[in-house]
């Protein structure tokens, strides 16, 4: 009886070891993954608290669509248009209450195109957006092809005249920052405010075939640019979006 409490015992104190160590192993490992978790949710806090998101990766067009005629390639890191007219949209939802950040220039003195916002549905084709969704235009000279001011770079293309000018000529590089805020739309061109509109704001009469049609637009919309024509070369090298940060 003795050797078989004895031996019981042993076998007890194998058990209690085994199980102390797997335990050891399993808790330190835990913690591992805790802390690699940890870690990730910091790193994402960081990237988070940039606020940006590139929606052009540089590289190719993945996550984007090209409607229309013409197309659009990316060479060296930069879209270029070619040819017209069309529209490359970004396929991923729809953007509001942000703020856009979009780096282009022309291709020689003069270029026309234009970057969309508030597209109410996914676009099938390129001239639903520029009927009822809001162009910010690119144009400097409006003038050479008989429209006016309210055609001009900055402008949400036929419904707002300029603030200012601050537009770069030919292919200089040049910077929109164009926010969303609700109804509300802000344009900075070069770092200059030139469009500050707000849905339901007066808005002159529609006087060409081509402009868009008068009504509300929507806070939230799918978000694209433009390929005007074989002539109107324009490149994009930097298209990113933030969400507006709001006071409490």
């Amino acid at each position: 009886m003795k050797k078989i409490v004895t031996m019981f015992f042993s076998i007890l104190s194998v058990v209690i070891v085994c199980y102390t160590f797997t335990s050891s192993c399993t808790g330190k490992a835990g913690s591992e993954k805790l802390l690699e978790t940890e870690s990730a949710v910091e790193q994402q806090s960081v990237i988070a608290d940039t606020g940006w998101r590139d929606l052009f990766n540089g590289q190719d067009l993945t996550g984007w669509k090209h409607v229309g005629d013409g197309y659009m390639t990316v060479e060296d890191g930069i879209i270029r248009t070619h040819g017209g007219m069309g529209l490359l949209y970004w396929t991923a939802g729809k953007l509001g209450n942000c703020e856009i950040h979009v780096e282009w220039r022309m291709e020689k003195e003069n270029s026309n195109s234009g970057v969309f916002t508030r597209i109410p549905i996914e676009p099938r084709e390129a001239w639903m957006p520029v009927y009822y969704g809001h162009e910010i235009q690119i144009d400097n000279h409006p003038e050479l092809s008989g429209e006016n001011e309210y055609h001009s770079t900055g402008m949400i293309y036929a419904l707002t005249k300029p603030l200012a000018i601050a537009w770069k000529p030919g292919p200089e590089w040049n910077t929109f920052n164009i926010t969303l805020d609700g109804p509300r739309t802000i344009v900075y061109l070069n770092g200059v405010k030139v469009t500050d509109y707000t849905d339901g704001d007066p808005i002159p009469e529609r006087i060409f075939d081509f402009e868009p049609y008068p009504g509300p637009r929507p806070d939230s919309g799918y978000f694209g640019l433009q390929n005007h024509g074989e002539h109107d070369v324009v490149f994009y090298r930097k298209v990113a979006m933030r969400p507006l940060k709001k006071l409490l």
